[in-house]
């Protein structure tokens, strides 16, 4: 039976895994914007929700506002994080389909996926609980903004000097040459390629959780902050000058606070 050049294989493989990673993002960003739709529609006060309930309303919380914004994160974790990870999986894709050339077992590619995930889904949770305290503590406005100047004045503060740490440097660094990660810690089977995903996931979420933290002082639903931030991350990964332009980035944070704070 007649098989394909490994060459034309690779290709067809890069494109379904690229339409797949596209249908996602386009999923997740269809929430969202249903999310926001959804938001508008409030009461003079602000203080309830759509009539379809998409969001809490802003009240003491039960479990299922605590579920519905674990939902929300997680899903705009998926909207922000999917396309600056398809580099990794795609050369993940393609080392997996040069070893099963040579014999070695297959492992299918949403299984690396699954494990990058999984770092961002534990983040939501994080990211749920911080919500709640916030909101208890008064401290977000019906549209999920901090409505306290040395809250947002802090966070933007932290969030421009983290981008001229060590700890920092190191994970961008990972997070640019997936190459190396990859050859350096290569895992057969799907718990090796799981785990690897948990590891690349691992030092993305090191490289961008205060970033996502921002997204309190500009609201959580405000989706051309979400845009903006997401666009950050995908520059300073893929783009030649990213880590340059990330420190650049980091000290108009660092003076937005101030000027914030002041």
């Amino acid at each position: 039976m007649f098989e394909p050049p490994l060459e034309t294989v690779l290709k067809r493989d890069r494109a379904v895994i690229l339409a797949g990673l596209a249908g996602i993002t386009v999923l997740a960003w269809a929430y969202m914007f249903y999310l926001a739709w959804a938001m508008h529609p409030m009461d003079m006060g602000g203080m309830e929700m759509a009539k379809d309930q998409a969001m809490p309303q802003m009240q003491a919380w039960g479990s299922v506002e605590l579920l519905l914004t674990f939902v929300m994160w997680a899903i705009m974790m998926v909207a922000m994080m999917v396309p600056s990870a398809a580099p990794m999986i795609l050369l993940f894709a393609t080392i997996n389909r040069k070893l099963r050339q040579r014999d070695r077992p297959h492992v299918a590619t949403s299984v690396f996926l699954a494990g990058y995930l999984l770092v961002w889904t534990l983040f939501s949770v994080a990211a749920t609980l911080a919500q709640w305290g916030l909101h208890s503590a008064a401290l977000l406005s019906p549209m999920m903004v901090t409505t306290n100047p040395v809250l947002g004045g802090t966070l933007l503060i932290a969030a421009g000097v983290f981008q001229w740490t060590p700890l920092k440097r190191a994970c961008l660094a990972h997070c640019r040459a997936p190459f190396e990660l990859l050859l350096s810690d290569w895992r057969d089977g799907n718990n090796g390629a799981f785990l690897m995903g948990l590891k690349h996931g691992a030092y993305c979420l090191g490289c961008c959780w205060l970033l996502m933290a921002l997204l309190f002082v500009a609201g959580v639903m405000n989706l051309l902050w979400v845009a903006a931030i997401a666009f950050f991350v995908l520059v300073e990964k893929i783009v030649p000058g990213g880590p340059m332009i990330g420190r650049v980035t980091g000290a108009v944070l660092v003076a937005s606070g101030i000027t914030l704070l002041s």
